[in-house]
């Protein structure tokens, strides 16, 4: 049998740390169907008994919370322009722990990434470094056998990556169904078809400003996704097909002792953090004490604070209503407890958000546009010594809002920011005594020392207050 690139070994490329093929779900666009079988296959796996490992392709929140919800373990992004090969390579090694499969859900189109002449920050990027098998997600309205020279068009593309297969999305009849397997079947050199979803049996869920809904606000049960799955993919060919050592490593450093304990919020009103953040606060001597600005107030004995983002702005009936956690938090940061804070968290520390009036820590007016505000990838770089390192510490990390605020000029900024290419955006993270905000989700794996930084900051805190 003459062999085809869907079969080729990915040359130059190094097998996976944890052992573990990934399958990786990619499209040639966005809007293909990438996230519907995603969960779909996450949870006929669960139904199945199986222990999957899910990660996300790119900076995203809101996909690795249906992730989790779906089969019940923490979905980790890759992200190959934030973190870079080695802490992407991490960060999977971790996820696989006790996993029998690994499940990763692409971003864009299978080759969308930072440029237009390579593969960087894409989804081929990530499945050539982990060496995955890719299953071809294609959203076959309005074509038959045109879709197999499009199919073939990605296969031939590079070389280097591997295809497990072909799923045809939003199929009319069972005559397109028939038309589009003949396509393919013809078609030398092509991966095999595992299945078709019917138009008429999409299961979508609801949208809002900021993309899907996140978990936490949507349907929990994900049943009607796997029986999709079931019933038009050919699951057991695919499992069948599936190859690597399930051999574990463990390869990121157990915690040390506790050497601070950091308040960190987590609710449906701030809910965007990655875990590998979390993971490397623990790694560095952290303890970890979540609670809910919604109906808590700060737990005591604290010495630092972390306020992650997510959609304080749907919460502002109980986020103000919640007084007791407003003057704490107002009095925790006067008395300069170190406060690092993302999105959502700078939106909470505002005098107000919508007229509404919030901790007031920087006074500055939010309000919610109809419009977005900014998205893209973001190089930050400390123009101050601060909580998460001195003056001149680089860190990546990634932009996504609808509201806007106008901070005085009065405030410290401590960042520059640019974006992809060295284009500069200005100054931002805004500095009060040992608060830190910022618009910028950071990834602590973009550079190892900012948990280590933070970490050490609230330690000497904590020593030049007792």
């Amino acid at each position: 049998m003459t062999e085809t690139s869907s079969q080729r070994p990915a040359p130059g490329t190094q097998s996976p740390t944890s052992g573990l093929q990934p399958l990786v779900i990619a499209a040639p666009a966005s809007g293909s169907g990438k996230t519907t079988l995603t969960l779909g296959l996450l949870a006929a796996l669960k139904r199945r008994g199986l222990q999957v490992a899910p990660f996300k392709v790119g900076p995203d929140f809101i996909d690795p919370g249906h992730h989790a919800a779906a089969c019940g373990r923490v979905s980790r992004n890759l992200d190959g322009w934030m973190c870079g090969e080695e802490t992407v390579r991490e960060n999977y090694a971790r996820g696989c722990e006790g996993a029998d499969i690994a499940l990763v859900e692409g971003v864009m189109g299978l080759f969308d990434g930072a440029s237009g002449d390579s593969d960087q920050g894409s989804t081929a990027e990530i499945s050539r470094w982990l060496n995955g098998r890719i299953l071809l997600v294609v959203d076959a309205r309005a074509q038959a056998r045109s879709a197999a020279a499009l199919v073939k068009g990605f296969v031939d593309f590079d070389p280097r990556l591997q295809f497990a297969g072909v799923i045809f999305n939003r199929v009319g009849s069972e005559r397109h169904r028939e038309l589009l397997a003949e396509a393919l079947n013809s078609t030398p050199g092509l991966p095999p078809l595992l299945g078709c979803l019917p138009r008429e049996a999409q299961v979508d869920l609801p949208e809002r400003h900021l993309g899907l809904v996140t978990a936490g606000d949507a349907p929990s049960d994900y049943s009607a996704h796997a029986d999709l799955i079931e019933e038009h993919l050919d699951l057991d060919l695919l499992l069948a097909d599936m190859s690597g050592d399930s051999a574990r490593q463990e390869l990121v450093p157990c915690p040390k002792n506790a050497q601070v304990r950091i308040a960190v919020a987590r609710d449906a009103a701030f809910c965007f953090c990655y875990p590998q953040n979390l993971e490397r606060l623990e790694a560095a001597g952290a303890e970890l004490v979540f609670f809910s600005p919604l109906d808590e107030t700060v737990p005591q004995g604290i010495d630092g604070l972390y306020l992650p983002g997510g959609y304080p702005e749907l919460y502002l009936e109980q986020l103000t209503a919640n007084l007791a956690m407003i003057a704490t938090l107002r009095n925790l940061a006067e008395s300069g407890l170190p406060v690092y804070a993302e999105c959502g968290g700078l939106l909470l520390l505002c005098e107000g958000l919508n007229g509404q009036a919030l901790c007031g820590i920087f006074p500055a007016q939010a309000r919610l546009l109809d419009k977005r505000k900014a998205l893209g990838y973001r190089e930050v770089t400390l123009t101050a010594d601060t909580l998460l390192g001195p003056k001149g510490t680089v860190a990546r990390g990634h932009e996504f809002h609808y509201s806007e605020l106008e901070m005085p000029e009065s405030i410290v900024r401590s960042y520059r920011l640019s974006r992809k290419g060295g284009v500069d955006l200005g100054a931002e993270g805004f500095s009060y005594k040992n608060v830190l905000a910022s618009y910028v989700h950071l990834h602590f794996g973009s550079n190892p020392q900012l948990a280590e930084n933070f970490v050490s900051f609230c330690e000497r805190h904590r020593e030049a207050h007792h």
